[in-house]
């Protein structure tokens, strides 16, 4: 009778350690789900910021034609960014059009008409409107890489993650110079 007892609690003590082991996998995966997604995020905002940088190019093209130099720099950060496929090429790109943007909007301050025209005033609002959403997703993708990378590190859960290969994910993050938002009000 004590070898069924004892083999009793050996089989459950294995299903509770297969139910574990099945919860911190489908945590493991649930939150390398996330970064997935909170970095689609930041995508789809830095995307939309680099779709209305021609539009506000073009604008500010009408009134300032000698200024080449800087629409060429915006256009070559723009494309960085377009073509970038890691976290740090985003991050890097990401600083050289806010830098460019910068130029831009210097530019943009010697002509009073320019910043009259009702065109670039609303490509202005919709890119700070982009620009706090970068922030906004920039922030959620570090916690979500936060909460994931904790997982792969600390145990039990890492003992899995190593086994199935899960792998820490890059934080985004943005050097000093590129913290502050373009300044985009007149």
């Amino acid at each position: 009778m004590s070898v069924y007892i004892i083999l009793g609690v050996i089989i459950v003590f294995l299903v509770i350690l297969a139910v574990f082991t099945v919860a911190i996998y489908n945590s493991l995966i649930g939150s390398r789900n996330r970064v997935k997604n909170a970095w689609s995020q930041i995508n789809v905002q830095l995307n939309r910021r680099a779709d209305l940088i021609p539009n506000l190019i073009e604008t500010v093209k009408g009134y300032a034609k000698h200024e080449k130099t800087v629409f060429e720099e915006v256009t070559k950060a723009r494309a960085s960014l377009m073509n970038a496929k890691t976290v740090q090429e985003n991050a890097d790109a990401n600083n050289m059009l806010t830098d460019t943007l910068k130029s831009l909007f210097a530019v943009a301050e010697n002509y009073p008409e320019l910043q009259a025209n009702e065109n670039f005033l609303e490509l202005q609002s919709q890119l700070e409107e982009t620009e706090d959403k970068i922030a906004y997703s920039r922030q959620f993708y570090n916690d979500t890489v936060l909460i994931y990378n904790n997982k792969c590190q600390m145990f039990p859960s890492n003992i899995l993650a190593r086994q199935f290969s899960f792998t820490e994910s890059e934080f985004f993050e943005i050097e000093e110079s590129a913290k502050e938002v373009p300044k985009v009000e007149f």
